[in-house]
């Protein structure tokens, strides 16, 4: 079926998509989410290519009725309409190709009801454009949102256990090096430690973020523009600049953004260092909760949750353990992302978009489960002082000051 007999069979609550969509439909039969499931991604591809429209208009390449009518079905997709209509899964062959096209194509449907006129998905709503240009503009755009729900989500952890430190600052209790009992440590030390270690996690997160912001719209299929009107990367990039308020710019080099996925890879691997130290500080903290009676029990963690079918009162770690799994599904995104940027070949890297659905899933895990571990676990968690002065017998402190002053054969343990 044509894209004009298609229009004609549209009616009521028809389905907008057309046969690019089902055929990908049918190649593509995957059990991971869908693009209606991530819509900032969906949004992201509906900005570009209202931005496009409103270059194009300008520059004389499209009409106005039909230039309008794809800016406006551009923003109901935008305000959350239509969204049933994106029925790919985010992971497909194509790198992404099938994604842009059941954008073209549910836009150019809606455009055609609006304007009564025939708007073609490759002729009008993708006019000046490519896939290979378009998408990776569209995933910045989708990622840049996260990136930032996430750092601030990571200070927010980083804040809960400086006050913390602040908390227990008169609290002294044993360190342990590999698992062995050590000497005292201050338990502000601790906590300010844990909090410094997130820091330079959240700098990694910034600083390959700020890659994403150079774009390179207007480069259309191999960097160099061909296919698109003269002027049209700088008018597409200023409209897009506008409607989403994010500071873009032009790629330096359009052919290395789009051969590459490093710049994406890179946030992956930020957001997984990220998660490795959450991932370390819930360990710590799960450790000095277990028992409470039969382990170190030095921890009190909020009671969030009833942790047994079979033994009532008993009361698991969910938060910390729930920190600890999101750490390695962030891992797993990361091995994904290597692999996808290892093979690209030449001009374009075809694996994006199981990259795209480990960054949408990975930087929102990251910043919910930032949220829950500081706002159900650290804010309320309680330093039990009598098992912390209990433990304190295990001290080494006495034998390594006797070292340091008579020699460490004279302080050794007897017992040792």
């Amino acid at each position: 079926m044509n894209w004009s007999d298609h229009l004609a069979n549209l009616n009521g609550g028809e389905i907008l998509y057309g046969a690019q969509t089902a055929q990908a439909l049918a190649n593509f039969p995957l059990a991971g989410p869908r693009l209606s499931e991530r819509p900032e991604l969906v949004k992201a591809v509906a900005a570009v290519k209202i931005a496009a429209a409103k270059a194009n208009i300008a520059l004389g390449e499209l009409d106005d009725a039909r230039g309008a009518a794809i800016v406006a079905a551009g923003e109901e997709v935008r305000s959350g309409r239509h969204l049933g209509q994106f029925v790919l899964p985010v992971v497909q062959g194509g790198g992404g190709t099938s994604t842009n096209m059941n954008v073209n194509e549910v836009l150019a449907a809606r455009a055609s009801q609006l304007s009564g006129l025939v708007v073609h998905p490759n002729d009008h709503v993708n006019r000046g454009q490519s896939t290979n240009d378009v998408m990776p503009t569209a995933i910045a755009i989708a990622v840049v949102p996260l990136i930032d729900q996430a750092l601030v989500s990571l200070h927010g952890v980083a804040e809960s256990l400086e006050n913390k430190a602040i908390e227990y600052d008169d609290l002294v209790h044993l360190g342990r090096t590999c698992l062995q009992d050590a000497v005292p440590i201050p338990v502000a030390d601790f906590h300010r430690g844990q909090a410094a270690s997130i820091r330079p996690a959240i700098d990694a997160l910034l600083k390959a973020g700020s890659e994403l912001y150079a774009v390179p719209l207007g480069g259309t299929a191999v960097g160099t523009g061909l296919g698109a009107a003269p002027g049209f990367a700088e008018a597409a990039l200023d409209e897009l600049t506008k409607l989403t308020g994010l500071r873009l710019t032009a790629a330096p080099s359009p052919s290395y953004s789009l051969a590459s996925l490093e710049p994406l890879t890179a946030v992956t691997e930020a957001a997984s260092r990220a998660g490795r130290v959450l991932a370390r500080i819930a360990r710590d903290l799960r450790l000095l909760a277990s028992g409470p009676v039969g382990g170190i029990g030095e921890i009190e963690l909020p009671a969030v949750q009833a942790g047994s079918s079979i033994m009532p009162g008993k009361v698991n770690p969910v938060i910390p353990e729930l920190v600890m799994q999101v750490s390695f599904l962030l891992n797993g995104a990361t091995t994904a992302a290597r692999s996808a940027t290892e093979v690209g070949e030449l001009e374009v890297s075809a694996m994006a978009p199981v990259v795209t659905l480990g960054l949408l899933d990975g930087l929102t895990n990251l910043h919910r489960v930032s949220e829950v571990f500081a706002e159900r676990c650290i804010v309320g968690l309680r330093w039990r002082a009598d098992a912390v002065a209990r433990n304190l017998a295990g001290s080494l402190e006495t034998a390594v000051l006797t070292a340091a002053t008579d020699g460490y054969e004279s302080a050794v343990r007897k017992d040792s």
